[in-house]
């Protein structure tokens, strides 16, 4: 087992947090989110706390917290507040568990006014497992964001897609991409803890996080 993950997506809302619940409650993981916006609206910890079922202490708490639910570095900037890289370090959790970190939005989100997104995964160094849609467009989004990734100099350690069944979206992506797609989390009427234990069981490639 790696000491952790990293997960981003192709784009906001694309379903980051339900894979960070999944993996949370399927490895078991411990869930962290260096940084986090919208929380005017709720927090991404908690969301994971509930659809995980998970104890508080199955959470590392944020390194930088903003209300507005904007991109970080305009959060940042609308709260008079700087995103300094060097201040985010990886918690020490005192467990064997896996480090479950969920980015804030797409792969480029900037965090201040000359870093983006994948400078914090690089300044962590965990490998990247890229969230993105099974739909329509989902090709495009996938192949730039593993272009991105890489020419960053990150491991990409696969790709979950999040949605339908398409199996021709699955195939271009693996082989345009040069990727595993390692698991999919289908449409879900009810997202707790039973219901993405079984979605793991079910549609994931369980070697990939063993």
């Amino acid at each position: 087992m790696a000491r952790g993950f990293f997960v981003t997506g192709t784009d906001t809302n694309v379903g980051k947090t339900v894979l960070c619940s999944l993996l949370c409650a399927a490895l078991p993981g411990i869930y962290w989110k260096p940084i986090q916006t919208g929380a005017s609206e709720g927090t991404d910890r908690q969301t994971v706390l509930s659809c995980a079922g998970m104890e508080e202490a199955g959470c590392c708490p944020e390194t930088y917290i903003f209300d507005d639910p904007v991109s970080p570095h305009l959060a940042a900037q609308r709260e008079r507040r700087e995103i300094v890289l060097e201040r985010i370090a990886i918690p020490n959790t005192g467990s064997t568990r896996p480090l479950i970190v969920e980015g804030a939005g797409g792969v480029l989100a900037p965090i201040n006014r000359e870093q983006f997104m994948t400078d914090l995964m690089c300044h962590l160094g965990l490998p990247v497992i890229l969230a993105a849609r099974s739909t329509l467009g989902t090709i495009n989004h996938s192949l730039l964001s593993l272009r991105c990734l890489r020419g960053a100099g990150l491991q990409v350690h696969g790709v979950v897609l999040i949605g339908p069944e398409d199996r021709d979206n699955r195939e271009a992506i693996e082989q345009y991409g040069k990727i595993r797609v390692i698991g999919q989390i289908p449409v879900l009427q009810k997202i707790g803890r039973q219901s993405l234990l079984k979605t793991y069981s079910s549609h994931f490639m369980q070697e990939a996080f063993t």
